[in-house]
């Protein structure tokens, strides 16, 4: 009798559930019958080690996904949050996971016995939460507010936390901002919306600027990165050059960026050529937030660089990011130590050649000399005479023993000072031979740029024996003054033959006398056009009692432009 009710039953129920399926036309599934291994072996009784890993490793997944599902469960049906943000903290807090799963670990239904962990000890609920904005325990510890632990206690949080979500920052990157501008979670309505559109406006991509906030959160909280935007655009770089270098796993200091940038505008750099410098090489002001181009300017100042070193420098740095360049020039450093190089001699090379030993990765100075098959006083001779010279003994490069013979480089300087009238072997040969520093080919480029500037061959030949000095300094810096003289003083360049010394003189000192100079003329207190000697040659004292006193309010103005042109000699 028992039998015939179950059986009843039993067609009942299954009528009824096909009955459903055909009304919703559903397909019932296919059920698959798993064989029990232990009807067909013994050895299926004793389980391999790597079977029994596979099966602990599927509880242990189906018990994090019991775990997750009930997290998500307890905080969208039970603390009404988003189901979004619900399943966004449970789907990636595997550490919370990982201590919650530790409380019912003996128990069968970890998904039931967690629902009531949840309804018994509720949770602090920022825990998951920053971690799942990607924030390590350790760096959330000391986040945890006091007085809080629901999540929707703390509205401005998730109000802001939901605008950068919707703007297109990933939420595990948000952990970041959180750490390091942490006041963005406290605006009010509208204002973080207003900031991140404020960036779009001076021209980025909304996907750039998501990239921006993500790498440099302070651009969020600080004005600092609209003055370096401002300064940089100024001179011609557009928003596309920070989309193109702002690494997203680099952190930047826009107030240490901006010193670094006054500070390099501050050599005398033109528009055009800090533009030039940062297409070539935006590392001196991205790198570590500008502290390696600081580093590398007070290496140079320590021995003895003038602004003009620095402008000359920084015109030539080679393509290469400027960590590396400094490492080499510090490297190169060493190696003229290790040449024994008289000090002011090394001094010398590195204000005037920095450039050549920063791009350069010498060989050891074991492996060179020999290589050269030459002794330390040669190499010495070799690199004042033609410190180019350094390029041809970078490493990877095969080098020829030196000849015996008097080096081609001594036999061209020379013929250059033949060619200025100086007799061979003669006293005042010797001298000249010690007074004018480079190789032949050098100072025959220098005098050559002088010719081109419009002055006769025989007129550079007495501007150079009366001043040598001015053929000591390279092509370029020569260049920059006589553009300097002619385009920016107004004078013709036929006044450097009564004084070709203003050749010697720095940028910074030649600005800061004719500023000063044309403040005093255009007040009427000195008339007409002075000679460059008379600008220039007299010391600074006697040029404040000359002419700067001249004027009650001389000695401001002289103080406000020695601030300016930051004289540095």
């Amino acid at each position: 009798m028992m039998n015939n009710l179950f059986r009843l039953r039993t067609c009942s129920i299954l009528k009824s559930v096909f009955s459903n399926l055909g009304e919703n036309n559903l397909t019932p599934l296919k059920t698959t019958i798993t064989q029990n291994p232990r009807f067909y072996s013994r050895k299926a009784h004793s389980k391999s080690k790597i079977g029994q890993r596979s099966i602990d490793l599927t509880n242990e997944n189906n018990n994090v996904m019991e775990a997750q599902d009930a997290l998500i469960e307890y905080l969208h049906s039970t603390r009404n949050l988003q189901y979004s943000d619900a399943e966004n903290i449970s789907r990636n807090s595997p550490h919370f996971l990982e201590n919650l799963l530790k409380r019912v670990e003996n128990e069968k239904d970890v998904e039931q016995s967690l629902r009531r962990v949840f309804c018994y000890h509720p949770i602090n609920e920022f825990e998951p939460f920053f971690e799942s904005i990607g924030m390590k325990p350790c760096e959330y510890s000391s986040f945890l507010p006091r007085k809080m632990m629901y999540l929707a206690d703390d509205q401005r949080l998730l109000a802001n936390y939901h605008v950068l979500c919707e703007y297109g920052i990933l939420p595990n990157k948000i952990g970041r901002i959180y750490i390091d501008a942490r006041e963005v979670f406290r605006y009010d309505h509208g204002v973080l919306l207003s900031k991140l559109s404020s960036l779009q406006v001076k021209g980025f991509t909304q996907s750039s600027v998501a990239k921006l906030v993500t790498s440099c959160p302070n651009v969020l909280v600080s004005e600092d990165f609209l003055k370096v935007l401002e300064a940089l655009m100024n001179v011609g770089i557009e928003h596309t050059w920070f989309e193109d270098h702002i690494l997203e796993e680099n952190s930047y200091d826009w107030s240490k960026i901006l010193e670094t940038l006054c500070l390099i505008k501050g050599f005398g750099f033109s528009k055009e050529g800090l533009k030039e410098l940062l297409r070539k090489n935006p590392t001196v002001l991205m790198d570590d937030s500008g502290a390696t181009t600081i580093s590398l300017i007070v290496f140079l100042i320590k021995f003895g660089a003038s602004m003009d070193d620095m402008l000359l420098c920084f015109k030539q740095f080679p393509q290469i990011k400027i960590q590396l360049f400094q490492s080499n020039l510090k490297k190169g450093y060493h190696f003229l130590l290790e040449i024994e190089m008289d000090n002011d001699d090394i001094a010398s090379t590195i204000r005037t050649h920095s450039h050549i030993l920063g791009a350069c990765m010498l060989k050891s100075v074991k492996s060179l000399l020999g290589g050269l098959k030459s002794g330390k006083k040669r190499l010495c001779d070799i690199i004042m005479e033609n410190p180019i010279e350094l390029k041809n003994w970078v490493l990877g490069k095969k080098v020829k023993p030196l000849p015996n013979s008097k080096h081609e480089f001594s036999e061209k300087k020379i013929q250059f000072l033949l060619n200025l009238g100086f007799v061979e072997n003669s006293i005042e040969m010797s001298k000249a031979l010690k007074l004018f520093r480079g190789n032949g080919g050098e100072l025959q480029e220098r005098f050559d740029c002088l010719v081109n500037a419009g002055l006769t061959h025989d007129t550079v030949v007495e501007m150079v024996k009366t001043a040598p000095q001015i053929i000591n300094q390279t092509k370029e810096v020569i260049g920059m003054k006589i553009d300097l003289l002619v385009n920016g003083l107004g004078y013709n360049v036929s006044s450097l033959v009564k004084f070709p010394a203003f050749l010697s003189y720095s940028l910074h000192k030649i600005k800061l006398r004719f500023a000063m100079y044309n403040w005093l003329m255009d007040r009427g207190k000195v008339n007409g056009t002075l000679a460059l000697s008379t600008v220039l040659a007299s010391p600074d004292k006697m040029f404040v009692r000359v002419y700067v006193d001249r004027d009650p309010e001389g000695l401001i103005v002289w103080d406000k432009f020695k601030k300016q042109f930051s004289q540095n000699e």
